[in-house]
């Protein structure tokens, strides 16, 4: 995951210059670890270029931009092993969650995946097509409908949803137990105030346009 790099000794005297005493000391303590990233080099020349501004932010969010790259080229690969595009999964995923008897109304679907209910129906007729799910009568509404995983649907959604995580494991494999359990309670704390509900947002908090992969991990 990391790239041994050599270090521009005078652009790093330049840019260590710029930072505060506690800044300096984890700074040393890191590149004393011999973990250099393309992020390093992009801080490194913003705080030289542009010294008038703090650019500490880059330090996680540059790297949180490019760990998630790689998560979606895993997702991806992940869901095509089992013959299914990001939208397939996302549907899949919300019945599969719910749990027993794996069925939800088309409008639960609509919520769970933040698209229009032109574009779910959509989606529920090729799953279908692919007897992936099915439609039911909704026994507490004669006009409604239930749309239930099938056993095949229920299988094909668990492979991916392995595969997935065997895949993202590997892109955790440098960090021990505790460092996994550090990182996603700072990665928790930080993404909480998003998640809160807001007018237009569902409960998961803001996901991409319709026709992308939405928040169903």
């Amino acid at each position: 995951m990391y790239r041994n790099k050599h270090l521009d000794v005078k652009r790093y005297a330049v840019a260590m210059g710029r930072l505060t005493d506690g800044q300096q000391t984890a700074e040393a303590a890191r590149l004393d670890d011999g973990l250099r990233d393309e992020v390093d080099d992009l801080v490194a020349q913003w705080r030289t270029q542009r010294p008038d501004v703090d650019v500490e932010p880059l330090q996680v969010l540059s790297r949180v931009s490019r760990l998630a790259r790689h998560l979606d080229i895993a997702r991806r690969a992940a869901f095509a092993s089992g013959g299914l595009e990001l939208w397939e999964f996302d549907v899949l995923s919300a019945l599969r969650r719910s749990g027993p008897p794996f069925q939800l109304t088309p409008g639960a679907l609509l919520r769970a995946t933040l698209v229009t209910s032109g574009t779910m129906t959509n989606r529920i007729d090729g799953l279908a097509a692919e007897g992936l799910v099915r439609r039911e009568p909704d026994p507490r509404d004669r006009r409604g409908v239930l749309v239930t995983l099938t056993d095949r649907g229920r299988a094909v959604v668990d492979a991916a949803f392995t595969d997935l995580l065997d895949r993202e494991r590997a892109l955790l494999a440098g960090l021990p137990d505790d460092q996994r359990q550090l990182l996603a309670g700072l990665l928790r704390t930080l993404l909480a105030p998003f998640d809160a509900p807001s007018p237009g947002l569902s409960a998961n908090g803001p996901c991409p346009p319709p026709g992308q992969f939405c928040a169903g991990l």
